[in-house]
């Protein structure tokens, strides 16, 4: 028991080392735990716990690895060497973790976008939650157009992605609501070429017209152009005509509100197919119409082999 006591205590020796080493790793693997136990007494909350255990499980380790690095003293009188080799380890081990904090300043910077915005990132589309140095929180919307999206528009699917901030870098950021707050949305319908489509028109204009958000985009650019030098934007509602070779395509053209984007839609919608209804109009569909004709009897009565 002296001699280990004395191996201890020696830290002048490669053996006396050792055995300390050994000691305070021992002391490390059983105090951790316990004083985790003891941090969570009075701490009624299941997550709080949790967290509050793991926080004093890393900080018996940072305390473990510092003692350790003052019992060996490594590299002794060449802290520069050490701090070099401890910069290139690090550079080479957290390059992602680098990549995203150099990711937060960028956004911080240069407003690529802020909490409340919505963005579109990395296929993740939906409203930022909350920007970290090393991630950014998006709660993600729905769309039409990607087939593992089971809400068919932009409205919220209930989850939350977390993003690296890294990928500002190597990724397209699409923000919807930074500068102008609005959209232009389209509601397409095709329609017979035998039908009035001169009338159509002039139901989905009016339609659009009656929906659209023509004031408040257009002080939205100018206020985008004191800051930007674009070119004017058209935000009046029109309707554009396309020839196809199965109906005429009718295109609505109309400026919403980005959160009010499927609301807005739906609402015009409606209206339009009522009054299509309302006037005999009916939106053409890739569709066949067959006629089956039954079988006639021969007129003489003969039987069908031809016998009498």
């Amino acid at each position: 028991m002296d001699r280990f006591l004395e191996a201890v205590w020696d830290t002048s020796s490669v053996g006396g080392r050792l055995v300390t080493s050994v000691v305070l790793i021992v002391l490390a693997i059983v105090l951790a735990p316990l004083a985790g136990r003891l941090a969570t007494l009075r701490v009624h909350d299941t997550t709080n716990r949790y967290y509050l255990r793991k926080a004093v499980h890393y900080l018996t380790v940072v305390a473990l690895l510092f003692a350790l690095a003052l019992l060996w003293r490594p590299f002794a009188g060449r802290v520069g060497v050490v701090f070099g080799l401890l910069a290139a380890g690090l550079a080479l081990a957290m390059q992602e973790v680098i990549g995203a904090f150099a990711g937060w300043v960028s956004i911080l910077t240069g407003r690529q976008f802020r909490v409340g915005d919505r963005i579109q990132m990395c296929g993740v589309r939906g409203d930022v939650l909350d920007i970290t140095p090393l991630r950014t929180r998006i709660l993600e919307s729905g769309s039409s157009s990607d087939p593992e999206s089971w809400i068919r528009g932009r409205q919220y699917t209930g989850r939350v992605v977390s993003l690296s901030n890294r990928f500002v870098f190597s990724a397209p950021v699409y923000n919807s609501s930074t500068v102008l707050d609005h959209l232009w949305e389209e509601l397409t319908l095709p329609v017979p070429y035998e039908a009035d489509w001169h009338l159509a028109e002039r139901i989905l204009c009016e339609e659009a017209e009656n929906v659209s958000s023509t004031v408040e985009a257009r002080g939205a650019i100018e206020q985008m152009r004191h800051r930007y030098p674009v070119a004017d934007a058209e935000v009046d509602p029109r309707v554009f005509i396309r020839a196809t070779p199965n109906w005429v395509e009718l295109s609505a053209r109309f400026v919403v509100p980005v959160r009010a984007a499927r609301q807005v839609k739906d609402q015009v919608t409606r209206r339009v197919l009522d009054r299509f209804a309302e006037n005999g109009i009916r939106v053409a569909s890739v569709t066949q119409d067959i006629t089956v004709h039954p079988p006639q009897s021969s007129a003489t009565g003969a039987a069908p082999d031809g016998r009498r």
